[in-house]
């Protein structure tokens, strides 16, 4: 219930009393659910558990802001105006309000006055529920770096005097790009997550997902790139099953049971493609969406590599990116064999990246053992997870 109506509660209070009340709001969403734990745990759960916490959290909003009339003196003129007009009833936390509340915090926290790793980070809080130690653990620091991130953030946000509202047509499309990212990159934390010793992170990839369906949902913010990209976390969700054994070690694509795939989401993946093909410009969503589709048909056609060869050439001229150029001499290793993509591979010079020496470490395999296993090492002192550390070293133990 935390991580699904924390957010909700925070952002209605977000939207109704502005940034520069942020804390009350958490605050008030938190009490919430201490006054759950404290009562239900004495006397049971209500039969409305979630009608029970909104009620409350009215209560708490709405006495907290009939408390500071007393105290006049110690907040701002505005504040003033505000609490001097408020009645539990405007306090509004039906199911369509929660909603756009949500939608256009998504828009505010998405502001380009706030940086990547900030805008990530706020909406891991405010918009997943997301405990403090939990981001920390999703950005590899301590909780006081955090702190200070997200504090920086929200003044930030005060400072602009960054609205929450639904920003106009224009505007939408100015501020779309920072908020697909921080989707992106929230579900990409969660697909090949450093944290918590996880390679896989099902909750993060979850919240990317209902994140850009909401957007979806939205008459004004459905578009062809959020359609693009929710077929691509669609297709790549499809293989959680088969991308982990029993102990939690990563299962490479090459050597997943395909019996493990989820086809309803496969399907879903290709419903939304569809709906992405609408409109005159291709993003990169578009490519890596069709990219994932073509990896969710079956191994054995060389069709397959051929499209996806061809895909990775044109995302790479789209937008370059040294892991997309990585991933592409593996599609060319299938296409062309293992001698040119190695020739390919080692023009990269990805020399601090772990995925490079996997690669080069599987393309010399059953070419140069030697060198097949030299790299396989160097992949090993560079993995930042035990998981990663155990699957590289099969691979080095079978040559």
């Amino acid at each position: 219930m935390f991580r699904t109506e924390y957010r909700k509660i925070v952002s209605v209070l977000c939207k109704r009393f502005g940034f520069g009340q942020i804390e009350i709001a958490e605050d008030i969403a938190s009490d919430s659910f201490l006054a759950a734990v404290q009562t239900w745990g004495m006397e049971g759960a209500p039969p409305n558990p979630v009608a029970w916490l909104y009620n409350v959290a009215k209560n708490k909003a709405t006495n907290y802001y009939q408390r500071q009339r007393n105290f006049e003196n110690k907040i701002s003129k505005e504040l003033i105006t505000n609490s001097s007009e408020i009645h539990e009833e405007e306090i509004d936390l039906s199911a369509q309000n929660i909603n756009d509340s949500q939608l256009q915090m998504i828009f505010a926290i998405c502001n380009p006055s706030i940086a990547p790793e900030a805008q990530v980070g706020l909406a891991l809080r405010i918009l997943c529920g997301f405990g403090i130690e939990e981001i920390a653990d999703a950005f590899l620091t301590n909780k006081e770096t955090i702190n200070k991130r997200l504090f920086r953030a929200k003044e930030k946000l005060r400072e602009e005097k960054i609205r929450i509202e639904m920003p106009g047509s224009s505007e939408i499309d100015e501020r779309l790009p920072s908020v697909l990212t921080t989707i992106y990159l929230l579900f990409s934390e969660g697909y090949y997550s450093i944290s918590q010793n996880n390679t896989l992170r099902k909750d993060l990839c979850l919240e990317a997902m209902r994140l850009c369906n909401m957007l979806i949902e939205n008459e004004s913010t459905d578009r062809p790139e959020i359609n693009a990209l929710l077929s691509l976390m669609c297709f790549q969700a499809s293989r959680f099953e088969a991308r982990q054994n029993k102990n939690g070690e990563l299962i490479l694509y090459e050597e997943q049971n395909e019996n493990l795939w989820n086809y309803e989401l496969i399907g879903k993946g290709g419903f939304y493609l569809n709906r992405s093909a609408s409109g005159n410009k291709l993003s990169k969503y578009h490519l890596e969406a069709t990219i994932a589709y073509w990896s969710t048909q079956k191994s054995g056609t060389k069709i397959k590599w051929e499209n996806i060869l061809q895909l990775y050439n044109q995302l790479l001229q789209i937008e370059y990116s040294p892991i997309a150029a990585l991933n592409r001499t593996y599609a060319l290793s299938k296409v062309y064999g293992k001698q040119k993509a190695i020739m390919e591979a080692e023009k990269l010079k990805l020399n601090d990246n772990q995925f490079y020496f996997t690669l080069l470490g599987e393309l010399y395999t059953d070419l140069n053992k030697d060198r097949a296993g030299e790299n396989f090492r160097k992949a090993i002192s560079l993995a930042k997870t035990h998981t990663d550390k155990q699957t590289i070293q099969r691979k080095l133990d079978r040559l």
